[in-house]
């Protein structure tokens, strides 16, 4: 199986735009992969965790591992929102990876968002993993989602294939579901740099990154809260929990100019999220990303549907990856658990 460590993509298998579940059954099936007619592949694994996978736009819409020793222990973490008449669904686990090098093209960009099925594989039934992939422009794009009993993983490798260098900025955000406003926070950060930011822009976004970072009237949530630093000015995280019940849009990491610096402080590569009213803890791991973004929507999450959750994942949003022609970038997070 390929490692996840170094995201190695899978064996190449020329895939076909308008595959059918039959064909995807033949080419890729495994035991624990499951092709749907509404175009979306499950991956299950031996103790029942499962992730759930849209093919043709790459979004993450469930992951649903086992948390507790009970027969039925088993509990959504991500956030989605259904489709509805004028968008796809919202939330779950989006990969973000805008070209700063190309003016905008709308054209290009809803053409783009078509993925295909490059390849599967599959350790006996504890590990699973599916490939995709897409062209836009001069990048050849591959995001493999891989699927283990006590974790999940998405892992992007964006090459090159163009004459100039090319700089992104990229991001997988994840919507994670939180019982109880009051109950949310992560730790993990304490230490680290932050200004306040707003997203990068997606079709799978909840908040807009204008929302995000729009000023909340925090009402019967007034205690402890403080407003949020304007854009650009720099804080160190003191405290050892980030409570995430009132509205924030930040990104942790070594400030800019820092970054050129011999010896500087950068983002951890790890921190861990909390769920109070579940008594759930998820670690999330960043690879190849240079920071880290965390929101919370505070009282904005009443305008989105049943039930709180805050978006996180790594990030390189301040300062562009340049990747140059023939070369290839690659990022990943995990997420993991010891609630068992």
């Amino acid at each position: 199986m390929a490692s996840l460590l170094s995201f190695s993509p899978l064996k190449s298998a020329k895939a076909c735009a308008a595959a059918t579940t039959e064909s995807l059954d033949q080419k890729f099936g495994r035991k624990g992969m499951k092709f749907s007619e509404s175009g979306t592949v499950e991956l299950s694994v031996r103790n029942g965790s499962s992730v759930k996978l849209e093919i043709a736009n790459g979004h993450i819409t469930s992951y649903k591992p086992k948390v507790y020793w009970k027969d039925d222990g088993y509990e959504e973490v991500l956030h989605t929102l259904p489709p509805s008449s004028s968008s796809s669904s919202r939330g779950g686990i989006a990969l973000v990876v805008d070209d700063l090098s190309s003016p905008p093209n709308p054209k290009a960009t809803a053409a783009a968002a078509e993925w295909t099925v490059i390849d599967a594989d599959s350790d006996s039934i504890d590990a699973l993993q599916v490939e995709l992939g897409c062209v836009r422009g001069c990048l050849d794009i591959r995001y493999v989602v891989s699927l283990y009993p006590l974790s999940m993983a998405a892992a992007v490798i964006v090459k090159n294939t163009g004459r100039k260098p090319v700089d992104l900025a990229t991001a997988i955000l994840s919507h994670l579901k939180v019982k109880k406003r009051g109950g949310s926070g992560v730790q993990g950060l304490k230490g680290c740099s932050y200004c306040t930011h707003p997203p990068l822009s997606s079709p799978f976004q909840i908040l807009s990154p204008s929302e995000a970072t729009k000023t909340e009237d925090p009402g019967f949530f007034s205690f402890g809260w403080e407003p949020e630093n304007k854009p650009g000015v720099w804080s160190v995280q003191d405290a050892p929990i980030t409570v995430l019940r009132h509205k924030l849009s930040r990104v942790y990491a070594a400030p800019p100019q820092q970054r050129s610096d011999p010896f500087h402080t950068t983002a951890p590569s790890k921190y861990e999220t909390i769920d109070q009213g579940r008594e759930l803890f998820f670690r999330v791991i960043r690879m190849g990303f240079e920071e880290i973004y965390l929101s919370s929507p505070g009282s904005f999450a009443d305008t989105y549907g049943n039930g709180y959750f805050i978006c996180t994942g790594p990030a390189s949003m301040l300062v562009p990856v340049t990747v140059n022609p023939g070369e290839e970038w690659r990022g990943a997070q995990v997420i993991e658990h010891d609630n068992l």
